[in-house]
């Protein structure tokens, strides 16, 4: 049980460190509404100016704290939860501008992860 712990955490940090420093300008499948980046994105859903960079911070910071968790364990916890609550706002973001299920798909499944480790993480 410990190693699936482990892969959700190294799946779930690894997956949000790709979207931001590495398809950060990149037109994906699942982008919301029409745009081609994520700061695009964004805009589309409302939170424009410096709140990307308030949440993609949070969302790093987050990962960052989650990795180390995997030496020390009373990390794991709080920065779960954070992630829980982006990817849940992330999900509410997609149905506020009426983004196809498919859209949602990377949130859903990160959600998922932060879940599984969540839950997990009292077994440990």
């Amino acid at each position: 049980m410990i190693w699936i712990y482990r892969l959700c955490i190294v799946l779930l940090s690894g997956t949000i460190f790709n979207v931001w420093f590495f398809r950060f300008n990149k037109a994906t499948a699942y982008r919301g509404g029409e745009a081609s980046t994520l700061k695009e994105e964004f805009i589309v859903y409302g939170l424009e100016g410096p709140m990307i960079y308030l949440i993609g911070g949070v969302k790093l910071l987050a990962c960052a704290l989650l990795l180390l968790g995997l030496r020390f364990k009373a990390l794991v916890r709080p920065a779960v939860i954070t992630l829980i609550i982006l990817m849940l706002g992330a999900l509410a973001m997609h149905a506020k501008v009426g983004d196809p299920l498919m859209r949602s798909l990377p949130a859903a499944l990160l959600l998922g992860l932060g879940s599984t480790i969540f839950y997990l993480d009292r077994k440990v």
